[in-house]
């Protein structure tokens, strides 16, 4: 599962992002400040970190900066939000290795959680490819190859059809033979002799 470290001093701002990226399936940790944040993100080794730029003790800018220096945190997606919209606040995030930076004024949460999806999207043709026109692999495979060959089909012995039966009729029970007595049995002529 993606995890996103949020690093905001505005707690109710922060929870308002938490629950809007856990409804899109991202596990969210959260830290008050760039000190809570460095901490939290050597613990959880968040996926990316959502990050205000002005907070106390330290700043986005200072965490970001021991962040891309830490090469055990390099890799970490960092997603830069300020009220600050001056374009030499946004040189100078780029410069520290911030992969976007948004002006808090200029943007709602769901542009917030488009700009995540883009930018954790951006390592995905190396991460897990996503099948698209462009990026979908081309099948080389002669299309003959790809299909089983089918079992042939065997004669089976032909089946009797079935032997038509005779209705039961229900008749009495036929009365005994008798036998015929021996002096009633038809005399035949004597034979000449």
């Amino acid at each position: 599962m993606i995890t996103i470290l949020i690093v905001e001093d505005d707690t109710s701002l922060s929870e308002i992002y938490k629950i809007r990226l856990e409804a899109e399936g991202y596990r969210v940790v959260t830290a008050e400040d760039g000190e809570k944040g460095l901490a939290v993100a050597v613990r959880e080794k968040p996926d990316l970190i959502l990050s205000d730029i002005m907070m106390p003790r330290v700043s986005g800018f200072d965490m970001l900066d021991i962040l891309k220096k830490t090469p055990s945190m390099q890799s970490i997606k960092v997603v830069m939000m300020t009220a600050l919209g001056g374009e030499d606040q946004r040189e100078r995030g780029t410069e520290l290795g911030a992969d976007a930076y948004l002006v808090k004024s200029q943007v709602g949460i769901e542009d917030v959680v488009a700009k995540i999806k883009e930018v954790l999207d951006s390592d995905a043709p190396a991460a897990m490819p996503t099948a698209s026109a462009s990026t979908a692999p081309q099948v080389t495979t002669p299309l003959a190859e790809t299909i089983p060959t089918p079992t042939p089909i065997t004669e089976a012995a032909p089946i009797a059809p079935p032997v038509p039966t005779e209705p039961v009729v229900d008749t009495p029970p036929a009365a005994p033979a008798t036998e015929v007595a021996n002096d009633q049995a038809p005399k035949t002529a004597p034979e000449a002799q």
